[in-house]
């Protein structure tokens, strides 16, 4: 489907984050903003999700959205059936260069704090240590010894630094190993390393190729630097309020927050 398919709606694709930008802070969808998107999708666009959570702690969202289309999980990674419950395409970083990186980042900055997400529809997200891990109902699984994230293939490795922040851990580690792995902020205490190449910009044009869309059709909704990519890619970028100051500095308009339907206002107007 091409804009021109869409009577009322100028874009026939919403890219939306997850965190921060379409969940409250409790977790919630709103009602407004659930009656955007239907009103949306009955004008004829699709809704997909584009979010750093790997297919294990998207689905819960989506399966209380009552979602059946494609979800882009993982930064990119994955691109996941939410109707069929399979995954179309899967990333995993190579174990072998991401342990480099790491060495050449710890050379830097120090010992680093660490987590990681395995591959797979049921993979878990693995906590060594010291990582200190959001309060929330996303599952994971402390283990004793980082040397066991390595043991199974992974979409991604967490970083946390005792003393540096997000932003400054980040810039380290992409001049420590930038050559090497990808490396994005993704939210608050969340530094990730992927593979080079991958962001959320890649498992969207996929997944748009599949639905028969185009940069034009996208309007995509975002809040932290790992939406940058995906903003680049989409026709139309809207940050929220609460977004990282590099996100807003290269969206197209900034809307109201998470807490207040920002994604709702906007879809609201552009319905008329």
């Amino acid at each position: 489907m091409s804009t021109a398919d869409s009577a009322r709606l100028p874009y026939g694709l919403i890219a939306t984050d997850l965190d921060g930008t379409l969940l409250r802070s409790d977790g919630t969808v709103s009602a407004r903003t659930r009656a955007a998107l239907a009103a949306a999708t009955a004008a004829g666009a699709a809704h997909i999700v584009v979010t750093g959570r790997a297919v294990p702690w998207t689905r819960p969202v989506l399966d209380d959205l009552g979602y059946r289309g494609l979800a882009v999980c993982g930064q990119g990674a994955q691109v996941y059936d939410a109707g069929e419950r399979r995954l179309l395409t899967s990333v995993t970083l190579d174990r072998q260069l991401a342990g480099l990186a790491l060495a050449k980042i710890e050379a830097e900055v120090g010992p680093l704090l660490l987590a990681a997400s395995r591959d797979g529809l049921d993979g878990e997200v693995l906590v060594a240590p010291g990582y200190r891990v959001h309060d929330g109902p996303l599952p994971y699984q402390p283990i004793r010894d980082a040397a066991d994230l390595w043991s199974a293939p992974l979409n991604k490795v967490y970083l946390q630094h005792p003393t540096l922040g997000d932003d400054e851990l980040a810039e380290a580690a992409r001049g420590a190993a930038g050559g090497l792995v990808g490396v994005t902020v993704a939210g608050e205490g969340i530094v990730e390393i992927l593979p080079l190449g991958l962001t959320k910009a890649t498992g969207l044009s996929l997944a748009a190729r599949r639905l028969g869309m185009k940069v034009a059709d996208t309007i995509a909704f975002g809040d932290m630097p790992n939406d940058i990519p995906m903003f680049a890619w989409s026709g139309r970028s809207v940050a929220m309020p609460n977004a990282h100051e590099e996100l807003k500095a290269v969206a197209d308009e900034v809307t109201l927050s998470h807490e207040e339907d920002g994604i709702a206002v906007v879809l609201e107007r552009l319905l008329g």
